[in-house]
């Protein structure tokens, strides 16, 4: 009973120590990720919704591109 208990706690403690440095790997590499790479990468999976983020993404592409006209049209304006 004793050598079972140490072969079971054996077990467990080499199963944990082989699978900690994978996903602190996988954890950092996700945090090199922008915010938008990460949407960019959720529009693409096939759950409900994706085509939402995607969409979402487009119209602020859409926001960002005619704010910068703005921006320009008005520097123009300034410097004439």
């Amino acid at each position: 009973m004793k050598r079972q208990f140490l072969a079971t706690t054996a077990l467990i403690i080499c199963a944990t120590a082989c699978t900690g440095g994978g996903s602190s790997d996988r954890q950092e590499a996700f945090d090199t990720l922008t915010r938008r790479q990460r949407d960019s990468l959720a529009a693409m999976l096939p759950v409900p919704g994706a085509k939402s983020v995607l969409r979402a993404l487009d119209a602020l592409d859409a926001s960002q591109d005619r704010a910068e006209r703005h921006d320009s049209l008005a520097a123009g304006a300034r410097g004439n």
